[in-house]
This record gives C-alpha cells, structure tokens and sequence, in this order.
C-alpha cells in the first residue's frame, strides 16, 4: 500500500540549532496518528515543513508520491493539505462565514458566490456553528473561535488535515466536544496528524503515535505500546537513564 504523506530524513537547522534532525515518517489514508513530545522537541517544525511554512535544511517530503518539500504554503494547500496553529488565526473584520469563504477561494477546490457559501454554512454546521454565519468573529467564544479555525481546515477538502494543539485551552467539556469533532473527521476518511500533550485524546483519537525527543524520532507504534515505552516516559518526566 502506497503512503498518502512520507517524510523522509527530514531536517531543519536555524543557525546552529538542528530543530529536526533525520526525522522520517509514513501517514497512510485514513489514518489519525498522534505527533508527541515534550515542548521543544520540534513537532511543530515538522508541521511548519509539511505544510510548507518552512522549508527543510535536507529531506524530502512526498504526497502521494510527489514531492512537495520546498513548495510554499499556498501550492501546498492546493495539493489537499490543511492545518491549524498552535494560536488561532482568523481574519477579525469578516464575519464566521466569510472566514471559511476566505478559506475555500484559496483551497484546492475554489468556489465563487452562491456555491462558497453554501459550502461554507455546510462545514460550519459540521463544525457546530450551525446558524451563525453572519456573527462577528470578535463575539465567539474561544471554544467556538476554535470551532471556526478547524471549519476552515476543512472547508477545501483537504487529504490531510494537521491539527496543532488544536484541543489545546479547552475546560474538560469543551475538551469533550473537541474530541468528538475530531472523531466525527475521523470517520470521514480525511487522514489526520495530531500534535497534542492531552493524553485523553491521544488514546481515544490515535491508533498510532510517532514520539519527538531533542529533534528525534525516539518512537513509532500503536500508541497504547508506545505510551508504555520506558524512553517515551522518559523524554517527557526527563529521567536522566534515558536522556
């Protein structure tokens, strides 16, 4: 089975700070695989490098067999890739609905007038913002301003969706409706890579788990296994054996 997403002896220097260091990796289709790692362990570079953000030092980076490392972010987007950020970033003066409308005209499936919109209630709907499309973003929650950078994740039909602390900042019920927003994904078939230190959702969401330390991958299995592995516990309470 081809991989939908192969990174390969990926590496991102910044001056003499080596962020990422040989890290390779294989997303299949369908699959939700948790990124892991204590803070500084250069998950959030990998994302940067995926979705063209940043370019890499060395490595290469194949979508369905093509590589698109180097390519920048707005070519990336058109090839089926989505993300969020660790902050989220909306466009303040458009309402709820054009801020997926904004989203849609640059994806990689552009629509216009009464097609956008019609694609951009339908995903705020899925996203649990049904009705409230003409509200200024400066009135939502934070549960919900959330609810809406993930809308325009999804709104072009991304293969790929890349999830950065997404569930980040979230009290345990909102934590709850987040992780069945990202079930409800899940179930779609769309291919999903979850930065995340909430563990809760690590093992309700991800049947694999893919472990950064200093740069490094020190771990790659399914996450029950992995979670257990004595270096993973490790690399994040910093017992010094495994160091």
């Amino acid at each position: 089975m081809n991989a939908l997403l192969e990174v390969r002896n990926l590496r991102k220097q910044f001056g003499g700070l080596v962020a990422v260091n040989g890290v390779s990796f294989t997303l299949e289709k369908g699959e939700v695989v948790g990124l892991l790692g204590p803070n500084g362990s250069g998950k959030t570079t990998v994302m940067n490098l995926i979705s063209g953000a940043l370019s890499p030092t060395a490595g290469e980076i194949l979508l369905a067999g093509e590589g698109i490392h180097g390519t920048p972010a707005h070519r990336i987007a058109r090839k089926g890739v989505s993300r969020t950020f660790q902050l989220v970033r909306l466009a303040p003066s458009l309402s709820v609905r054009d801020n997926v409308i904004l989203s849609i005209a640059f994806g990689r499936k552009p629509l216009w007038g009464r097609a956008a919109r019609e694609r951009a209630d339908l995903v705020l709907t899925t996203a649990g913002l049904a009705g409230q499309g003409d509200l200024p973003v400066q009135t939502l929650n934070y549960i919900d301003q959330k609810r809406l950078e993930l809308a325009r994740a999804i709104a072009p039909c991304p293969d790929i969706l890349l999830l950065d602390e997404w569930l980040a900042g979230l009290n345990p019920a909102e934590l709850r409706v987040g992780i069945e927003l990202i079930r409800g994904l899940r179930d779609t078939g769309i291919t999903i890579l979850l930065v995340e230190h909430i563990m809760e959702a690590v093992r309700e969401l991800c049947a694999r788990a893919i472990v950064m330390s200093s740069g490094i991958t020190i771990a790659d299995g399914p996450t029950r296994e992995v979670l257990a592995d004595p270096t993973v516990v490790a690399a994040y309470l910093g017992d010094s054996e495994y160091a």
